[in-house]
């Protein structure tokens, strides 16, 4: 070890941090939680406390003695609680190295005392926002300043002062402390790296908030992105992956995987969220009763219908084969009668607002079987914002995708007009294909689709795929594409099998020849102008 010197630095230093004597610990918290029971604990170790204002009353009333921060140097707590421990006398005492003569001989010639320990949480700031009509001065107040500063100069300062940052950190340094009298340098390294990521997502979700108030920037200059862990997954895509599921912060109230309930069944995979993420987001483009079914991440059926079974039974009936072991969403309560038809197949998800109390007991007997609450799945819900997508060494970042409904931008390009039905299927056949992975063709009758095809290197292979899953049930339906045609051969395709109409971008440099090739088999085109890729 000692031909090493970073081993030999490592053991010496380890060495060291064992004999050391915790002395002075400053407590200084917003989350009380968890804290008597901690600075109890380590007041009997002779650890001298020093507190602030309202923490320092909180250990008062459990019969400690802390020193006020005040007193210590020399200084009221000043305008409003602004100005608590920014003062030398604290950070001095905190940043010293112990084993440098002059940082120690200038807090003697300063008669200033070290600090061991840091306890510090933050402002409650990602509280605040959450708030109805919270005002931004309640929320600016709620901006530590102080706070952050104790815990980076703590963190900086590792070897010779313990930082912590969570009543979930306390059991763990309490029991330390008591066992071997101080933390290992590896255990000091742990808490500073968690430290500095408290920090950090604590910025960045003022930061985030902020960027959204202040400035209508969608795509800055700098994005930051922090997250919480919600769920260690049993692994990822696949069995030799690790995985987890993190929530993006500040969290969104919008109905959304993230925020969803789990009634029963078994833990929810990584390829289980993904999934359930694309149904709850396709379900969100309906208002009606609507029920869509997924399979790995791409629909398999979607239908709106005048009641929530009728839904299930038109979706289901688009590919009977692909429901089995998909994921099921719903934008309405879950009644006995659906629950009957559901339970009938192998389902890995049903995802709905609600489930009535005879669906759940019907249910309760696929004790494998996951049920999702998404409360607010059956209301208006306003989807705007950004989504990443990670590549390695970064992320991409764009508006979320949402159908324009702007009619007046179609344009009819063959001879032949849409009557009103095919237009309003359209529109519903539209909402449904930009949720297929490209490329992608999807068919419809009314609001219900009858085949979809999709995730194909050409289009005329989806619209081959979609044509003979579909079979009869084609004819006489509309079909809408992700993007344009580049050739005529998925027209060919679509004529073939009966359609009477179809919906498509436009754009291709072919467009002249898929017009012609529409026009001579007497289908109807529309140019929509909006391409829909989904990769």
């Amino acid at each position: 070890m000692r031909n090493n010197p970073n081993v030999y630095e490592y053991v010496s230093y380890a060495h060291w941090v064992r004999v050391m004597t915790i002395k002075r610990a400053l407590i200084s918290v917003s989350d009380k939680e968890g804290l008597i029971d901690f600075a109890t604990a380590i007041s009997k170790l002779n650890i001298a406390l020093i507190s602030t204002g309202g923490t320092a009353v909180a250990l008062r009333k459990a019969k400690l003695a802390p020193i006020e921060v005040s007193t210590l140097t020399g200084f009221p707590e000043m305008l409003e609680g602004r100005v608590k421990t920014l003062h030398p006398v604290v950070h001095a005492g905190i940043l010293a190295k112990r084993k440098e003569k002059q940082h120690m001989n200038a807090l003697k010639t300063q008669h200033i005392d070290t600090i061991d320990m840091v306890v510090c949480n933050l402002y409650p700031f990602e509280q605040t926002i959450k708030k109805p009509k919270v005002s931004i001065e309640e929320v600016v107040e709620n901006i530590d300043i102080g706070g952050p500063t104790l815990i980076r100069a703590a963190a900086k300062n590792y070897h010779d002062v313990i930082v912590v940052t969570s009543q979930k950190q306390y059991n763990e340094v309490m029991q330390k402390l008591q066992t071997k009298g101080n933390l290992t340098i590896g255990d000091r390294e742990k808490l500073a790296v968690e430290a500095y990521s408290h920090t950090a997502q604590y910025d960045t979700i003022i930061s985030t908030y902020l960027q959204k108030k202040w400035i209508a920037e969608t795509l800055p200059n700098n994005l930051s992105a922090t997250m919480r862990k919600i769920q260690n997954m049993r692994y990822g895509e696949n069995p030799h992956q690790h995985g987890a599921f993190y929530q993006a912060l500040p969290a969104t109230t919008e109905p959304c995987i993230a925020t969803a309930v789990q009634l029963q069944g078994k833990e929810l995979s990584f390829n289980n969220i993904l999934d359930s993420d694309c149904a709850i987001e396709c379900t969100k483009e309906f208002s009606d009763p609507s029920c869509v079914i997924i399979k790995h991440a791409t629909p398999c059926g979607i239908a709106s219908a005048s009641t929530l079974l009728q839904a299930w039974k038109d979706a289901f009936a688009t590919d009977v084969q692909s429901p089995f072991g998909g994921i099921v969403s719903f934008n309405r309560e879950v009644d006995k009668d659906v629950a009957k038809e559901l339970s009938k197949y192998f389902l890995e998800v049903v995802i709905a607002p609600g489930f009535s109390k005879e669906a759940a007991s019907i249910f309760g007997k696929k004790k494998n079987l996951r049920l999702l609450v998404v409360h607010g799945l059956d209301k208006p819900i306003d989807r705007n914002g950004i989504v990443l997508r990670s590549v390695i060494g970064g992320f991409l970042a764009q508006d979320r995708d949402i159908w324009l409904n702007d009619r007046k931008n179609w344009k009819i390009v063959t001879s032949k007009k849409p009557t009103k039905d095919e237009l309003s299927t359209m529109a519903f056949a539209v909402k449904c294909v930009k949720h297929v992975k490209s490329n992608s063709v999807l068919f419809a009758k009314g609001t219900r689709t009858v085949a979809i095809g999709g995730g194909q290197t050409s289009r005329v292979d989806a619209a081959w795929i979609a044509t003979h899953k579909g079979q009869e049930n084609i004819k006489e339906s509309v079909m809408a594409s992700d993007a344009f045609f580049p050739f005529r051969d998925a027209v060919d395709v679509a004529a073939k099998a009966g359609v009477t109409a179809i919906i498509q971008p436009g754009g291709s440099i072919r467009d002249d020849e898929v017009i012609n090739a529409a026009n001579k088999h007497r289908i109807t085109m529309v140019f929509s102008g909006q391409r829909y890729f989904r990769h």
